[in-house]
Protein backbone atom coordinates (compact mmCIF):
# COMPACT_ATOMS: atom_id res chain seq x y z
CA UNK A 1 0.00 0.00 0.00
CA UNK A 2 1.45 3.32 -1.02
CA UNK A 3 2.04 5.76 1.84
CA UNK A 4 0.17 9.05 1.86
CA UNK A 5 1.16 12.39 3.36
CA UNK A 6 -0.11 12.85 6.90
CA UNK A 7 0.26 16.62 6.99
CA UNK A 8 3.24 16.65 9.37
CA UNK A 9 6.04 15.79 6.95
CA UNK A 10 5.74 12.03 7.48
CA UNK A 11 3.76 9.36 5.74
CA UNK A 12 1.07 6.93 6.76
CA UNK A 13 -0.15 3.65 5.29
CA UNK A 14 -3.61 4.21 6.76
CA UNK A 15 -5.99 4.92 3.90
CA UNK A 16 -8.27 6.79 6.29
CA UNK A 17 -5.55 9.16 7.48
CA UNK A 18 -6.72 12.52 6.08
CA UNK A 19 -4.52 14.77 3.98
CA UNK A 20 -4.57 18.52 4.71
CA UNK A 21 -7.14 19.04 1.93
CA UNK A 22 -9.31 16.26 3.32
CA UNK A 23 -9.13 17.82 6.77
CA UNK A 24 -10.55 21.00 5.22
CA UNK A 25 -13.33 18.97 3.60
CA UNK A 26 -14.10 17.30 6.94
CA UNK A 27 -14.35 20.72 8.57
CA UNK A 28 -16.84 21.77 5.89
CA UNK A 29 -18.91 18.63 6.46
CA UNK A 30 -18.86 19.20 10.22
CA UNK A 31 -19.75 22.86 9.77
CA UNK A 32 -22.64 21.98 7.47
CA UNK A 33 -23.92 19.42 9.98
CA UNK A 34 -23.78 21.83 12.90
CA UNK A 35 -25.24 24.70 10.88
CA UNK A 36 -28.17 22.63 9.59
CA UNK A 37 -28.93 21.24 13.05
CA UNK A 38 -28.86 24.72 14.61
CA UNK A 39 -31.00 26.32 11.92
CA UNK A 40 -33.44 23.41 11.59
CA UNK A 41 -35.97 24.66 14.16
CA UNK A 42 -34.60 28.12 14.99
CA UNK A 43 -37.31 30.80 14.66
CA UNK A 44 -36.95 33.00 11.56
CA UNK A 45 -33.46 31.72 10.69
CA UNK A 46 -34.84 28.29 9.81
CA UNK A 47 -36.27 29.86 6.66
CA UNK A 48 -32.72 30.05 5.30
CA UNK A 49 -32.95 26.29 4.83
CA UNK A 50 -36.38 26.45 3.19
CA UNK A 51 -35.25 26.18 -0.48
CA UNK A 52 -32.84 23.37 0.41
CA UNK A 53 -35.60 21.52 2.26
CA UNK A 54 -37.78 21.85 -0.83
CA UNK A 55 -35.17 20.38 -3.18
CA UNK A 56 -34.46 17.62 -0.65
CA UNK A 57 -38.16 16.78 -0.59
CA UNK A 58 -38.01 16.66 -4.39
CA UNK A 59 -35.13 14.17 -4.20
CA UNK A 60 -37.07 12.17 -1.60
CA UNK A 61 -40.00 11.93 -4.00
CA UNK A 62 -37.61 11.09 -6.83
CA UNK A 63 -36.46 8.11 -4.75
CA UNK A 64 -40.05 6.83 -4.63
CA UNK A 65 -40.54 7.45 -8.35
CA UNK A 66 -37.26 5.91 -9.46
CA UNK A 67 -37.80 2.70 -7.50
CA UNK A 68 -41.39 2.48 -8.71
CA UNK A 69 -40.12 2.53 -12.30
CA UNK A 70 -37.30 0.07 -11.63
CA UNK A 71 -39.70 -2.40 -10.02
CA UNK A 72 -42.11 -2.35 -12.96
CA UNK A 73 -44.51 0.38 -11.88
CA UNK A 74 -45.55 3.58 -13.63
CA UNK A 75 -45.17 7.03 -12.10
CA UNK A 76 -48.14 9.33 -12.57
CA UNK A 77 -47.02 12.49 -10.75
CA UNK A 78 -44.73 14.17 -8.24
CA UNK A 79 -45.84 17.18 -6.23
CA UNK A 80 -44.00 19.28 -3.64
CA UNK A 81 -46.02 21.15 -1.03
CA UNK A 82 -44.93 24.65 0.14
CA UNK A 83 -45.58 23.42 3.69
CA UNK A 84 -42.66 21.02 3.25
CA UNK A 85 -44.56 17.97 2.14
CA UNK A 86 -44.44 15.88 -1.00
CA UNK A 87 -46.40 13.19 -2.78
CA UNK A 88 -45.55 10.67 -5.47
CA UNK A 89 -48.38 8.78 -7.11
CA UNK A 90 -47.68 5.62 -9.04
CA UNK A 91 -49.33 2.37 -10.06
CA UNK A 92 -47.78 -1.05 -9.69
CA UNK A 93 -47.98 -4.43 -8.03
CA UNK A 94 -47.21 -5.47 -4.46
CA UNK A 95 -43.49 -5.66 -5.23
CA UNK A 96 -43.56 -2.07 -6.50
CA UNK A 97 -45.12 -0.84 -3.27
CA UNK A 98 -42.72 -2.88 -1.12
CA UNK A 99 -39.68 -1.36 -2.82
CA UNK A 100 -40.94 2.16 -3.52
CA UNK A 101 -42.17 3.05 -0.02
CA UNK A 102 -38.78 2.91 1.76
CA UNK A 103 -37.00 4.36 -1.29
CA UNK A 104 -37.98 7.91 -0.32
CA UNK A 105 -35.85 8.13 2.82
CA UNK A 106 -33.28 5.55 1.79
CA UNK A 107 -33.01 6.80 -1.77
CA UNK A 108 -32.43 10.42 -0.77
CA UNK A 109 -29.93 9.30 1.89
CA UNK A 110 -28.09 7.16 -0.65
CA UNK A 111 -28.04 10.02 -3.14
CA UNK A 112 -26.81 12.33 -0.37
CA UNK A 113 -24.07 9.84 0.44
CA UNK A 114 -22.91 9.84 -3.18
CA UNK A 115 -22.78 13.65 -3.16
CA UNK A 116 -20.76 13.66 0.07
CA UNK A 117 -18.38 11.01 -1.29
CA UNK A 118 -17.83 12.93 -4.54
CA UNK A 119 -17.47 16.19 -2.61
CA UNK A 120 -13.95 15.15 -1.61
CA UNK A 121 -12.73 15.72 -5.18
CA UNK A 122 -13.44 18.46 -7.72
CA UNK A 123 -13.57 16.10 -10.72
CA UNK A 124 -15.77 13.61 -8.88
CA UNK A 125 -18.09 16.44 -7.80
CA UNK A 126 -18.62 17.25 -11.49
CA UNK A 127 -19.67 13.66 -12.06
CA UNK A 128 -22.02 13.92 -9.09
CA UNK A 129 -23.38 17.17 -10.55
CA UNK A 130 -24.31 15.36 -13.77
CA UNK A 131 -26.11 12.70 -11.74
CA UNK A 132 -27.88 15.36 -9.69
CA UNK A 133 -29.02 17.26 -12.79
CA UNK A 134 -30.39 14.02 -14.28
CA UNK A 135 -32.35 13.38 -11.05
CA UNK A 136 -33.71 16.93 -11.05
CA UNK A 137 -34.69 16.80 -14.74
CA UNK A 138 -36.53 13.50 -14.23
CA UNK A 139 -38.29 14.98 -11.21
CA UNK A 140 -39.30 17.94 -13.38
CA UNK A 141 -40.65 15.51 -15.99
CA UNK A 142 -42.89 13.87 -13.38
CA UNK A 143 -43.72 17.14 -11.59
CA UNK A 144 -47.39 18.12 -11.63
CA UNK A 145 -47.20 21.38 -9.73
CA UNK A 146 -45.27 24.56 -10.41
CA UNK A 147 -43.34 24.50 -7.13
CA UNK A 148 -41.81 21.07 -7.77
CA UNK A 149 -40.88 22.05 -11.32
CA UNK A 150 -39.50 25.44 -10.31
CA UNK A 151 -37.37 24.20 -7.40
CA UNK A 152 -35.75 21.51 -9.55
CA UNK A 153 -35.12 23.97 -12.39
CA UNK A 154 -33.62 26.52 -10.00
CA UNK A 155 -31.18 24.08 -8.42
CA UNK A 156 -30.23 22.56 -11.77
CA UNK A 157 -29.37 26.10 -12.86
CA UNK A 158 -27.23 26.68 -9.75
CA UNK A 159 -25.33 23.44 -10.40
CA UNK A 160 -24.72 24.46 -14.01
CA UNK A 161 -23.54 27.93 -12.95
CA UNK A 162 -21.10 26.56 -10.36
CA UNK A 163 -19.77 24.11 -12.95
CA UNK A 164 -19.00 27.05 -15.23
CA UNK A 165 -17.66 29.37 -12.51
CA UNK A 166 -13.90 29.27 -12.07
CA UNK A 167 -13.52 25.82 -13.61
CA UNK A 168 -15.97 24.24 -11.16
CA UNK A 169 -13.64 24.54 -8.17
CA UNK A 170 -16.49 25.67 -5.93
CA UNK A 171 -18.91 22.97 -7.09
CA UNK A 172 -17.59 20.45 -4.55
CA UNK A 173 -18.70 22.59 -1.61
CA UNK A 174 -22.21 22.91 -3.02
CA UNK A 175 -22.50 19.17 -3.70
CA UNK A 176 -21.16 18.54 -0.19
CA UNK A 177 -23.85 20.76 1.31
CA UNK A 178 -26.66 19.16 -0.69
CA UNK A 179 -25.32 15.73 0.23
CA UNK A 180 -25.20 16.51 3.94
CA UNK A 181 -28.61 18.18 3.75
CA UNK A 182 -30.16 15.19 2.00
CA UNK A 183 -28.77 12.74 4.55
CA UNK A 184 -29.63 14.90 7.55
CA UNK A 185 -33.16 15.61 6.29
CA UNK A 186 -33.93 11.90 6.14
CA UNK A 187 -32.33 11.26 9.52
CA UNK A 188 -34.15 14.13 11.26
CA UNK A 189 -37.49 13.25 9.69
CA UNK A 190 -37.13 9.66 10.89
CA UNK A 191 -36.08 10.86 14.35
CA UNK A 192 -39.21 13.03 14.48
CA UNK A 193 -41.22 9.92 13.81
CA UNK A 194 -39.36 7.87 16.43
CA UNK A 195 -39.21 10.48 19.20
CA UNK A 196 -42.31 12.58 18.59
CA UNK A 197 -44.29 9.61 17.25
CA UNK A 198 -45.21 11.56 14.10
CA UNK A 199 -45.89 8.39 12.10
CA UNK A 200 -49.45 9.03 10.97
CA UNK A 201 -49.51 8.87 7.19
CA UNK A 202 -45.72 8.52 6.93
CA UNK A 203 -43.91 6.13 4.61
CA UNK A 204 -43.06 3.93 7.59
CA UNK A 205 -46.70 3.87 8.73
CA UNK A 206 -47.87 2.80 5.28
CA UNK A 207 -45.13 0.19 5.06
CA UNK A 208 -46.00 -1.24 8.50
CA UNK A 209 -49.69 -1.42 7.59
CA UNK A 210 -49.00 -3.29 4.36
CA UNK A 211 -46.18 -5.63 5.41
CA UNK A 212 -46.20 -5.79 9.20
CA UNK A 213 -43.31 -7.52 11.03
CA UNK A 214 -42.44 -4.25 12.83
CA UNK A 215 -44.51 -1.20 13.80
CA UNK A 216 -43.88 2.08 12.00
CA UNK A 217 -41.29 3.13 14.57
CA UNK A 218 -39.44 -0.15 14.10
CA UNK A 219 -39.15 0.35 10.35
CA UNK A 220 -38.18 3.96 10.96
CA UNK A 221 -35.36 2.86 13.25
CA UNK A 222 -34.06 0.42 10.62
CA UNK A 223 -34.17 3.12 7.95
CA UNK A 224 -32.41 5.51 10.34
CA UNK A 225 -29.53 3.08 10.83
CA UNK A 226 -29.21 2.57 7.07
CA UNK A 227 -29.21 6.32 6.47
CA UNK A 228 -26.46 6.79 9.06
CA UNK A 229 -24.44 4.02 7.39
CA UNK A 230 -24.77 5.81 4.05
CA UNK A 231 -23.47 9.09 5.53
CA UNK A 232 -20.60 7.62 7.57
CA UNK A 233 -19.68 5.23 4.76
CA UNK A 234 -19.56 8.09 2.27
CA UNK A 235 -17.12 10.04 4.45
CA UNK A 236 -14.86 7.02 5.01
CA UNK A 237 -14.94 6.09 1.32
CA UNK A 238 -14.11 9.67 0.37
CA UNK A 239 -11.12 9.67 2.72
CA UNK A 240 -9.84 6.43 1.22
CA UNK A 241 -10.48 7.22 -2.44
CA UNK A 242 -9.57 10.88 -2.90
CA UNK A 243 -6.14 11.72 -1.53
CA UNK A 244 -5.94 14.29 -4.32
CA UNK A 245 -8.75 16.83 -4.21
CA UNK A 246 -8.51 17.39 -7.97
CA UNK A 247 -7.84 21.10 -7.61
CA UNK A 248 -4.06 21.05 -7.39
CA UNK A 249 -4.10 20.12 -3.71
CA UNK A 250 -2.32 17.34 -1.84
CA UNK A 251 -1.38 14.30 -3.89
CA UNK A 252 -0.52 10.81 -2.74
CA UNK A 253 3.13 9.94 -2.23
CA UNK A 254 4.89 8.60 -5.27
CA UNK A 255 3.55 11.36 -7.51
CA UNK A 256 6.24 13.76 -8.61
Amino acid sequence: MAPVPNGSGGTSTNLLAPTPDQVTTLWFIGGYLVGILILWQMPYLKHLLYPFKLVTIGLHEFGHACMACVSGGKVKSITVDPNLGGLTTYVGNRRTQCLALPAGYLGSSFLGGILVFCGFNVTASKGAAIMLIVCLVLTMFWARNLLAFGVCLFFAGIVGFLWWLDGGKHLKYFTLFLGVMSCIYSILEILDMLVLRKSNGSDAEQFAEKYGIFPAQGWGFIWLLISLIFLVGAVLAGLAAFKDDGAGGTKSAGAN
